[in-house]
């Protein structure tokens, strides 16, 4: 058990910042099953090979997550001074984001329910 007060615990946990380059892309039109498939195939692959993979994949989440893999890149250059022929996708994940209910009218008076789901993506890069 952590010794202190409870603001002073926090105080210290958040004194700790990440310095990685990352960049996140908040409530993306996509669920986070279909953004894991393509997050799955880049992770922890270096950034050219990742660019690769999501330039040439079919899925609707692959355009999303090029531009917020080359937003972390951009990140990396400007704001660290990395090199990004040495960085690598280090993190990578979806979480889940607000759910938008529609109404699909059905026969005999019923109706269904459509869950349009969204996702906050996040990617985390750092050098090799």
């Amino acid at each position: 058990m952590a010794s202190g007060h409870r603001s002073q615990i926090k105080r210290e946990r958040n004194a700790v910042k990440d310095t990685r380059p990352s960049a996140k892309l908040s409530y993306a039109r996509v669920s986070v099953q279909k953004a894991c498939f393509v997050l799955d195939a880049i992770r922890g692959k270096d950034v050219a090979t990742a660019l690769g993979i999501v330039t040439y994949n079919p899925r609707y989440a692959s355009s999303l997550i090029k531009k917020l893999l080359e937003s972390a890149i951009a990140n990396a250059e400007n704001n660290n001074g990395m090199d990004p022929s040495k960085l690598y996708v280090e993190e990578c994940y979806a979480n889940k984001g607000p759910t938008m209910k529609r109404i699909h009218p059905r026969a005999q008076g019923r109706a269904y329910r459509i869950e349009k789901r969204m996702s906050h993506i996040t990617i985390v890069l750092n050098e090799r």
